[in-house]
């Protein structure tokens, strides 16, 4: 791939092409496809919510299966790729810090963690080479994090991503602003999150790159953004519509047969927001209607099965596996925009492509 980019940098770690694939779950971005992302030069990343539903487990030996896949898929992908591949963990999990164990024990490049505020990341990987790279909101999620950090272990983020309001999946607004569109933009929470990480890094001589996340879908949106100072961008919804995307085919159709009106917000027991694709299941949420289900993971610290009106647990496996009107399909602003399948190579050509012919 043709290439002059200035590479993103995270703690060391050279990603050559400055794209951070996003973490998606429920098994949707795996190991084939973060591998196919780092094999381009990016940073490929495993979304290791979910990894081992399907199993009849409980209890203890929940834990142990969700470490034991997420293990696999992190040797998957070092078998697949020589390039950079991360781990992403939500704060919300009832077994984050097992998980976040497991990836630094494994040596992935890189634990990305949002949904919650991660002040104690650095306690679950201590003594490992993996980077850590909170997703925050706003400056003062990314002050408090980094002031604990310091506190607590002496250590800075290696990088932050500041996810916006028109990202897919769980997003760290109010509802009630997201419908009002009042939210504010990913543009001016970006700025705020690179001042602040400019006064750290003058403070501390630290490098503490800031990647946006959240409605960047080509390469023109990716120029504008470095032009503003981002070490690189996080994508994610375009990475879905790829071969190598394990998801279920009735899934990469929902995406391409997105109009820009199916694009919803729904509530999710995971305690936030969450964008997805108009379908029969959301019609059902939407009505008030309470899906029963019985719990067997008890997956999210949040989440009381008596009083959630779905297993959030379940409606995203079962999008992955292409029960698609019982599923809930989570996807980016932008999914309208996706019209084709193509392989990961293609549409990292495409992006940077673009990249380069903005900012030349």
């Amino acid at each position: 791939m043709a290439n002059i980019l200035k590479p993103l940098i995270i703690g060391g770690l050279e990603v050559r092409v400055p794209i951070v694939q996003g973490g998606m779950g429920v098994q949707v971005s795996t190991a084939s496809l973060a591998s196919a992302v780092a094999n381009c030069g990016g940073a490929g990343t495993i979304a290791s919510v979910g990894l081992a539903y399907g199993i009849d487990e409980e209890g203890r030996e929940f834990v142990e299966a969700s470490n034991e896949a997420l293990r696999n898929e992190i040797r998957e992908a070092k078998r697949l790729s020589r390039g950079v591949v991360g781990i992403n963990i939500m704060v919300a999990l009832s077994n984050f810090e097992d998980l976040a164990r497991t990836a630094a024990g494994e040596h992935a490049d890189f634990i990305v963690s949002g949904a919650g505020l991660p002040l104690k990341l650095p306690e679950h990987t201590e003594g490992s080479s993996t980077k850590l790279i909170p997703i925050v909101s706003s400056a003062r999620a990314a002050d408090l994090i980094i002031k604990t950090w310091k506190k607590r272990y002496d250590r800075l983020p290696d990088a932050i991503v500041v996810e916006g309001p028109l990202a897919g999946g769980h997003i760290g607004f109010k509802l009630a602003d997201l419908i009002g569109h009042t939210e504010g933009r990913l543009e001016d929470m970006f700025n705020d999150v690179l001042k602040l990480a400019g006064e750290y890094e003058k403070e501390y001589s630290a490098h503490i790159p800031v990647i946006p996340a959240g409605g960047i879908f080509d390469g023109k949106d990716m120029a504008r953004f470095l032009k503003m100072g981002a070490g690189g961008v996080q994508m994610a919804t375009r990475f879905v519509a790829t071969f190598e995307c394990s998801v279920s085919e009735k899934f990469k159709a929902m995406y391409l047969a997105a109009k820009s009106e199916d694009v919803i917000i729904i509530d999710s027991p995971v305690g936030m927001p969450a964008r997805a694709i108009k379908n029969r299941f959301t019609d059902r949420l939407v009505s008030g209607e309470r899906v029963q289900f019985y719990c067997r993971y008890k997956c999210l610290r949040t989440c009381n099965p008596a009083t959630v009106p779905y297993c959030i647990a379940k409606a995203l496996g079962n999008a992955s596996q292409g029960d698609i009107d019982n599923a809930v399909i989570f996807a980016g602003s932008n999914v309208s925009r996706v019209n084709k399948i193509v392989s990961v190579k293609d549409l990292m050509d495409e992006i940077v492509g673009e990249a380069l012919k903005e900012l030349d």
